[in-house]
This record gives structure tokens, C-alpha cells and sequence, in this order.
């Protein structure tokens, strides 16, 4: 009796695959893949193609890694893709590299709506689910600074994390760091794409000096749209999550919020802001990984710093002359009055 193993049915071709029923293949091997390792697998050959695109491999691919994407609004989005949850996770799944956007400023294009699915991971085990809708066409919204708040100012979400408070160390605030990642999904239900536009891994954390509240910061840098000033060369897309509790008690997520700030630190607009969403979305599928997050926020913000330095040389200048020009004023009409 020949046994035919997953690494020889994968190797030997479409012969051996073929003495694999396709039941048992899928359930056995393709249903143990994570998503980058099947789509490999789909392009070795035509019939594991077939079989690596199946609507149900890719659903429990999609709801494994963003438990946030099983929510009904979702689910029924995700089903009006091209291609079901294979599309949805080759948009969402990679992060977004910083590279020239093409920003489409046209308002009949601007999504009226977008959905968002956000899950915060700890050990990479979910801690926190949310998806929030948002109604886009109002003139108020496209006014006013592009803000969301999950979480209202009261509230607070439990965790099954220790929390340690004001007394942590630079260790225990360092674990916090290298084990909390988080996705941002945003998705436009009319042009059925998404992205996910965390940085997955920490670019900054502080804790508070009065409460001991600490908050980690997420954030992916993308091109702007220089032609809205040069301010908006570059735009950070910054995910804050506060952890507040009781000392030894368990840890609890105070607030979950997205903001777009350009390189003076001003929040952008919603009409802006949907602009640099859509240009990340019309890039297609990236290859970053969310590693590249960190130095890309840090570089960010000493463009930021430099900037700022820059602004208060040239004001520092402008009141020397100021003040130069007002002296000189006082002086010649003194003069004038005394030697009248």
C-alpha cells in the first residue's frame, strides 16, 4: 500500500496530488496553511490552484487572523469582493509601504461610507474587537478633523493582561512593547477594497506621569499630497490605545482612536484624509510586513522636529527685524523732534 505524504503530494506535482482525494487534501493540508503559505501553494500548478482558492479555505483564513472581519457587516462586504475573502486578505494582509500616492481629489470618487474592523492582539491573542461604521459625505465630515473614537471617554474594555501601573519598569513597559500589535482595517464597501493601515508592531510608548496610564501608540507614515502645501508631503496615520487598571489587577483599554496629523502636527480634515485612504487603497497589494513601521515614525518625527526648529528660526528672525524696524522708527522720530 503506497502512503502518500503532504510533502511529497506537494512536490511529486499534479500526479500525486491527484491520489489525494480533494477533500482530504484541503482538509488535512490546505486547511492548516496561514494565508501568504496558500497562496504560494496556488501557484505551483493549475490544480492546486483550484483547490487553494476555495471560498471557504480563505473565510477561515480571514476570520482566524482578524476575529473582528466575522461581524455581519463585514462578512456581507467581504462577499461582494472580486474574489470573495481571498481578495479581501491580499488588500488587508500586507501593510503599507510609504512610496508616491496617486491621489485622486475628484469628490464623486471620495467613498460615502467606510467600515472599519480594528483588533488589538496581546501574544497575539485577541484582546479587543471593533467594528465601527462611518457615514463620509456629510459636509461635516469632510470639514472637520478626521478623528474616531471607539471607546467613549467613560468606558473601558477588560483584559485578561496583568496590568502593573505606575510602578513599571523599563522592562515590564519594553514586554508591553514587543507584545502588543494591533490592525487597523479600512474598508470602502463601494470600490470593495480595504487596508490595513496599523503598523501591527508599537512605534511609541509612554506612560503618563500623573496616572500612570499608558499609551501605545501604532502608526503608519504615508506620502501626502504636496499640491495641499508642504506640510502634507508626508502624513502619519496614528492609532493611539490607552491601558489603564489597578495595580496587579488586570489590564483595561480606555481608549482606541485613529487620527491623521500632517508634519506640523495639524489634523487633517475628513475630505483630506479620505484622499490619503484612497491612494493607499489604489496602490493594490503591498509588500511590507508592519516591521518597517517604528523607523518610518521615527523618521517622521524628526522631519517634524526639524521642521518646527525651522518655523521658530524664521520667527525668531522676523521679531529681530521687527523690533529692529520699530527701534529705528523711535530713534529717527526723536531725532526729528529734537533737532526741529
Amino acid at each position: 500500500m503506497n502512503i502518500v505524504t503532504p510533502a511529497a503530494a506537494c512536490q511529486g506535482g499534479d500526479a500525486s496530488i491527484s491520489a489525494l482525494h480533494p477533500d482530504v487534501f484541503q482538509s488535512h493540508i490546505l486547511a492548516r496553511l496561514d494565508g501568504p503559505s496558500l497562496a504560494s501553494l496556488a501557484c505551483v500548478s493549475s490544480q492546486l490552484h483550484a483547490l487553494s482558492t476555495e471560498e471557504h479555505l480563505w473565510r477561515n483564513i480571514c476570520s482566524s487572523t482578524w476575529p473582528s472581519v466575522e461581524h455581519p457587516r463585514v462578512q456581507e462586504t467581504i462577499s461582494t469582493f472580486p474574489s470573495g475573502h481571498r481578495s479581501f486578505f491580499f488588500d488587508s494582509f500586507p501593510f503599507p509601504v510609504p512610496r508616491p500616492l496617486k491621489l485622486d481629489v475628484d469628490s464623486s470618487a471620495l467613498p460615502t461610507e467606510l467600515i472599519l474592523a480594528i483588533d488589538v492582539y496581546y501574544r497575539d491573542e485577541v484582546i479587543y474587537s471593533k467594528v465601527e461604521e462611518i457615514e463620509t459625505s456629510s459636509s461635516w465630515f469632510l470639514c472637520s478633523p478626521f478623528r474616531v473614537d471607539l471607546l467613549d471617554p467613560k468606558d473601558s474594555v477588560s483584559t485578561p493582561v496583568k496590568y502593573f501601573g505606575g510602578s513599571e519598569d523599563e522592562t515590564l513597559l519594553k514586554h508591553k512593547e514587543e507584545n502588543l500589535s494591533l490592525s487597523w482595517i479600512v474598508i470602502d464597501p463601494t470600490r470593495k477594497r480595504a487596508v490595513n493601515m496599523s503598523s501591527r508592531r508599537v512605534v511609541s510608548l509612554q506612560r503618563h506621569w500623573l496616572t500612570g496610564d499608558v499609551q501605545v501608540r501604532f502608526g503608519t507614515v504615508v506620502p501626502g499630497d504636496e499640491r495641499r502645501g508642504s506640510a502634507q508631503e508626508w502624513v502619519e496615520c496614528g492609532v493611539v490605545v490607552t491601558c489603564c487598571g489597578k495595580e496587579g489587577g488586570e489590564m483595561q483599554v480606555r481608549e482606541v482612536s485613529m487620527v491623521m496629523e500632517d508634519m506640523e502636527g495639524k489634523g487633517l480634515n475628513g475630505r483630506d484624509s479620505l484622499v490619503i485612504l484612497g491612494g493607499v487603497m489604489g496602490e493594490g497589494r503591498r509588500n511590507g510586513n508592519g516591521n518597517e513601521g517604528k523607523e518610518k515614525y521615527e523618521e517622521f518625527q524628526e522631519r517634524k522636529r526639524e521642521r518646527k526648529e525651522e518655523k521658530q528660526r524664521k520667527e525668531r528672525v522676523l521679531d529681530l527685524v521687527c523690533i529692529t524696524i520699530g527701534v529705528a522708527g523711535f530713534l529717527t522720530f526723536w531725532s526729528a523732534i529734537l533737532f526741529k
